[in-house]
């Protein structure tokens, strides 16, 4: 846009160099990019559905070869070649040590490809209130992928802004998609020619209009409202994007969302859930200890239980049932939330049964899912337990619970 010779190998150097090199500025190029910012600029605000890119491009293409504007210094894509490609196998021997080369630039691809294709198909799905299959989309990809190997073009990817750019341009179908294949079809056969005079600084410009776009403050700020942690791996991702690269940038984001998915899992904040005279049942928090009935504690475990978070289940059961009182006759876990309890978690279950026994205290189950129900299967731990130690319902356990408490008050 400034007309600089540029250099660097990722932004920080860019913008160095272009900072050293600031004094060479073409006010040429300058004056030709603040024109295409103002001409698109002004046909949004009188209406959307003015193209103003394209005005834009066209009438810089018209004015470069009118004017020579080549001869001012400005840089012009240059000659395009015409045709259609030809399909077929690249003409390389493959061998070793070129698979070697290629393979982790492919693989870096492909999850860049993966990563914001979903991302971006997800985004506009969300925008517009539409399904989205991620499975769909990848089958897409991967079909349209084998196609620019066989023709020699470069990989295909859902783009954030060529998808905004489309956006902006009213186009909400696939008639969009076949439209551009068309003009692209007919630029190839017979209009190669004039892109030759399309100045590099308006196709900068064109550009950086569309990232300016895909900055969403607003999106941030709503994120960091509701979401802090997430927000600070937004932030992140988006600073090693800018000063790294797209590739390490996506990385770092699935790591980073792995550990905080992990965090929320570690420490989930499980409930109590005891009697209420108006309202049936309630939850309140374990640090508040209340018997849903004199005798009997309801526990509910609000996450997966695997090996990351078994060692808090375990030591917030073992605490209540210690420092209740009066002294606990029955244990029962809730398993409403959970649908998955690994080995680790089994293995300490059966630790916890026989903990809970030396207490003299029951433990029991309820609202046990059938998946889990399986698993307790397999494990051993409905032979374990008995069959009796589980129960569909809260209200199934407190009855369990007041009949058995009520023949043994009888008995004695």
């Amino acid at each position: 846009m400034l007309g600089l010779p540029g250099g660097g190998h990722d932004s920080i150097h860019k913008l160095l160099t272009d900072l050293r090199q600031i004094e060479q500025t073409s006010y040429t190029a300058l004056a030709l990019s603040a024109a295409v910012l103002v001409i698109v600029v002004a046909s949004r605000n009188i209406s959307k559905k003015i193209p103003g890119p394209l005005i834009a491009v066209i009438g810089t293409i018209v004015a470069s070869w009118a004017l020579n504007l080549e001869s001012y210094g400005i840089q012009v894509v240059g000659a395009v070649p015409t045709g259609l490609p030809r399909i077929g196998l690249p003409n390389v021997p493959l061998d070793r040590a070129l698979v070697e080369k290629l393979l982790p630039t492919a693989f870096a691809m492909s999850v860049v490809i993966l990563a914001q294709s979903a991302a971006t198909s997800r985004a506009y799905a969300a925008r517009y209130n539409e399904r989205f299959d991620e499975n769909v989309d990848m089958v897409g990809l991967a079909i349209v992928n084998i196609g620019a190997g066989l023709s020699g073009t470069f990989v295909v990817n859902g783009s954030p802004t060529n998808t905004q750019m489309v956006d902006n341009a009213g186009a909400h179908s696939q008639l969009s998609q076949l439209t551009t294949s068309f003009i692209v079809l007919m630029v190839l056969l017979f209009l190669t020619g004039p892109l030759a005079y399309m100045p590099e600084a308006v196709l900068s410009s064109v550009v950086f209009l569309i990232s300016v776009d895909l900055v969403d403050i607003k999106g941030m700020r709503k994120i960091y409202r509701e979401r802090p942690w997430e927000f600070w791996v937004a932030l992140i991702t988006a600073m090693v994007v800018v000063f790294v690269g797209v590739e390490q940038s996506i990385l770092l984001a699935i790591v980073l969302s792995l550990v905080v998915h992990t965090r929320h899992g570690f420490r989930p904040n499980n409930m109590l859930i005891v009697q209420d005279k108006t309202q049936g049942w309630r939850m309140q928090s374990v640090n508040t200890p209340e018997q849903a009935v004199t005798g009997l504690v309801i526990y509910r475990f609000m996450h997966n239980m695997y090996y990351a978070n078994i060692q808090v289940f375990t030591e917030e059961v073992v605490d209540l049932a210690k420092g209740a009182n009066p002294p606990l006759s029955w244990f029962c876990i809730d398993l409403a939330a959970v649908n998955d309890v690994d080995f680790t978690a089994a293995e300490a279950l059966r630790t916890l049964h026989g903990i809970l026994a030396e207490y003299g205290i029951k433990l029991v189950f309820c609202e046990v899912i059938d998946e889990v129900q399986a698993e307790f299967d397999r494990s051993d731990l409905t032979e374990l337990l008995g069959s009796d130690a589980f129960f569909s319902t809260l209200a199934a356990v407190a009855n369990a619970y007041s009949q058995q408490e009520a023949g043994g008050i009888a008995g004695t």
